[in-house]
């Protein structure tokens, strides 16, 4: 197939992502979008794989294997696995990365650095530049997204971490990655020997490694959504310059459009915990428990899955408002069956979605929508608030932070600013909790020590399951 063919098929594939992903907000048109991308993505291997010269031994087995690690994933990896998977995968996009930039620096050091230069006629800085752009950003994203996804498992503990100077040695790894990127793009004109030339990249892709180590460690779980968006704008501009790195169209454009899609969803995610990107990186939220804040007064109050049912039964409307909670008791086909009785019953049903709700962006919307809950009936909290002063029946499951009122009350809170779905301000709260600890950042929820609030204590499925039997008894 001719360069100028490929080219074309590339075009068609690019225009095919970006009407995949406008097709992506909207949830009428979201599996078509998906489908037309990945139509786009399988012409652009095709034709990629008509390129003259490949090793297609090694291309098949790469298929095979990643065919096999992929179907495994999906059938596998449960729901609540999901954050830490894409994390993975967001690393792997990095590391892949960093692989093709390594392998293209190889090819350069098998020919001779300055050989290859003079005898291909190619630009050294540019070339030099995105090598060491797709390693060093490769190399964090992929560091950085497994300690994220150890994070988000429980492997390496939800909490920040702050080692002594962490700022100090931060900075110190950063300029000698600046020196190194410098050293390296520049050697063909300071004439670096190549022995010399081959440590200051490897130097570079071990610096890279540890930077998206640290630039992690100091973040809390509560953060992991905006460090996954984060994560996921690094993989697409790491993919980006690999694309630069091997003159491949279509890598730049998905890379752009990742990079750039990854950037739009974590100033959202930012904006939604009134918080800026900086404060997120670098703050080390969640480090230690809660020791600022007003100290809160009184005790939960639990109640009675008969109780629950009885102010259930009689409410007009309710709001439910899911947390991580759900996400780990696989409660949402239950939570959509207790749904429909209530409707049945003449109530009013909707469902507050918090932008920053679980783990990862969009995780509960996933999780409703697995469970075929109307669309119509997810509100964002936006539009919710309003509403809540009249709601009878605000029920929490699992969610912490996106409910505490501390946000909007106590200025001594760590999270004061972070806009909230005010259940506070409906007239009965259930709140569906495991035990009496602290939330996945560490923080004592005002909600539950409300006049007006009960808790229901158990696995948030068997609780509504509960309910749920209680309705269909009556």
């Amino acid at each position: 197939m001719s360069p100028a063919l490929i080219n074309t098929c590339y075009i068609i594939a690019s225009i095919l992502f970006v009407i995949g992903i406008k097709m992506l907000s909207s949830a009428q048109t979201a599996r078509r979008g998906n489908m037309l991308s990945s139509v786009g993505m399988l012409l652009a291997i095709v034709v990629t794989l008509l390129y003259n010269g490949l090793d297609y031994k090694w291309i098949v087995v790469g298929l095979v294997v990643g065919a096999v690690i992929g179907a495994l994933a999906a059938n596998l990896v449960k729901m609540t696995s999901m954050p830490e998977m894409v994390a993975l995968f967001n690393g792997f996009g990095g590391l892949a990365s960093l692989l093709v930039g390594w392998a293209e620096y190889e090819k350069i050091r098998a020919e001779g650095f300055h050989e290859y230069f003079l005898a291909n006629a190619a630009p050294p800085v540019f070339t030099t530049t995105v090598i060491a752009l797709a390693v060093l950003i490769g190399g964090v994203t992929f560091t950085g997204s497994v300690q994220a996804w150890g994070k988000l498992s429980g492997k390496l503990g939800s909490k920040a971490v702050i080692i002594p100077a962490q700022r100090l040695v931060n900075g110190a790894v950063l300029l000698g990655i600046v020196v190194l990127s410098l050293l390296y793009i520049f050697a063909f004109q300071l004439e670096i020997p190549a022995g010399t030339e081959l440590w200051i990249f490897l130097a570079l892709v071990g610096l890279s490694l540890v930077l998206g180590v640290l630039g992690v460690l100091p973040i809390g779980g509560g953060d992991m959504p905006v460090v996954i968006s984060l994560l996921n704008s690094f993989s697409g501009l790491a993919a980006c310059a690999a694309g630069f790195v091997i003159l491949n169209n279509v890598l730049i454009v998905a890379g752009c459009l990742v990079g750039c899609s990854g950037l739009i969803l974590t100033i959202i995610m930012c904006k939604a915990m009134n918080r800026s990107l900086t404060n997120v990186l670098f703050s080390g939220f969640g480090s230690t428990t809660q020791t600022a804040g007003a100290e809160v007064e009184g005790e939960m109050k639990p109640a009675s899955i008969e109780d629950a049912y009885y102010v259930l039964e009689a409410a007009s409307s309710v709001v439910i408002i899911p947390g991580y909670g759900m996400a780990v008791a696989q409660a949402q086909h239950v939570v959509k069956e207790l749904g429909e009785l209530l409707e049945n019953n003449g109530c009013d049903v909707k469902y507050a979605i918090h932008p920053v709700a679980g783990r990862m962006p969009g995780h509960m919307n996933v999780l409703l929508a697995e469970a075929d809950v109307p669309y119509e009936q997810l509100v964002e909290m936006d539009n919710i608030n309003p509403l809540m002063p009249t709601v009878d029946v605000a029920i929490v499951i699992g969610a912490n932070d996106v409910v505490n009122p501390a946000a909007a009350q106590d200025e001594s809170s760590p999270i004061y600013g972070m806009p909230i779905i005010n259940a506070h301000l409906a007239k009965t709260v259930y709140a569906l909790k495991r035990g009496q600890g602290a939330g996945f950042s560490g923080l004592i929820n005002q909600l539950y020590f409300l006049e007006k609030t009960r808790m229901l204590y158990g696995d948030a499925k068997a609780t509504v399951s509960a309910l749920v039997s209680q309705f269909k008894e009556q």
